[in-house]
């Protein structure tokens, strides 16, 4: 049987606002839009007494063999939903503990895979049941669009169409968001309650923060100094990391803009992962 071809799409935060902590988690609100940038994930039924999982490409090698993936097929089969058993090949293109979401958002985007190919039959509130067991940000790749995050865990999906360009920098290493979130001791006051359409545009989210900035900054000094670099490119519009981290992102209003700053970027930083994308 031939592939199934799917896009898994990188998750960023825009705004992050940590506003409590339940007896588990964080409570947070947050702007959240997806990228150009993706994932390849290929999918096949095979004969076989249990599933295949295989990674490729160059963000392959550090996933272990208990991921996002082989969570959600053991979660199906123990609850009995898939018949069959598939092989699914991932290429990564997406970096991994970088705040972009890449290991979530393929766990969803097979789930929604299944579900419109009707390899599975579940309701809604079962999709949510599911996903919120692979993490707690994982129900967001179900939308794939500009969507608010809201701090009961309510999604809005403003209707945006406007792109914003921006450029992804990544140090040479990774932030566990366990980690950061462990040493959250302040919470905003919640602010996105109230959908305004302007709550996307580029001047307006300029004036945001991510409140994870303070953590992550305080523990690796580099993303500090990164920040304060992109900030000062030419034409930027402002600077912010997305999620935990360690990916920092630089917002402009072209392509050409990025280019431009991709290339300042690179001098600088030679061993920085560094990726020019736009939202979708």
């Amino acid at each position: 049987m031939s592939y199934f071809n799917i896009k898994s799409h990188a998750k960023i935060n825009i705004a992050l606002n940590v506003v409590g902590k339940t007896n588990a988690l964080h409570k947070i609100e947050s702007l959240v839009s997806f990228l150009d940038l993706h994932d390849k994930i290929m999918i096949r039924k095979i004969r076989s007494n249990k599933h295949k999982i295989k990674f490729k490409g160059e963000f392959s090698n550090n996933i272990r063999s208990n991921n996002t993936v082989s969570n959600l097929l053991k979660i199906l089969d123990k609850k009995k939903l898939l018949k069959d058993k598939y092989q699914i090949v991932v290429i990564k293109n997406i970096p991994t503990k970088a705040g972009l979401g890449g290991g979530s958002m393929n766990a969803a985007n097979i789930l929604n895979f299944f579900i419109k190919k009707k390899f599975v039959k579940l309701k809604q509130k079962e999709v949510v049941k599911i996903l919120r067991l692979i993490g707690s940000d994982t129900i967001l790749g179900i939308y794939s669009k500009n969507l608010v995050l809201q701090s009961n865990n309510s999604i809005k999906t403003p209707k945006i169409h406007k792109k914003i360009n921006l450029l992804l920098v990544k140090p040479d290493f990774g932030c566990s968001t366990k980690n950061i979130y462990s040493e959250v001791k302040r919470y905003s006051k919640i602010s996105f309650n109230l959908i305004s359409k302007n709550m996307f545009n580029i001047k307006h989210l300029k004036y945001m923060k991510n409140d994870l900035e303070i953590v992550a900054f305080k523990k690796y000094p580099k993303l500090k100094n990164l920040k304060s670099f992109l900030l000062k490119l030419p034409n930027i519009e402002f600077a912010r990391m997305t999620g935990s981290g360690s990916v920092i992102i630089a917002y402009f209003n072209s392509i050409k803009m990025c280019k431009d700053a991709q290339k300042k970027v690179k001098k600088q930083f030679r061993n920085y992962w560094c990726k020019i994308s736009k939202t979708i």
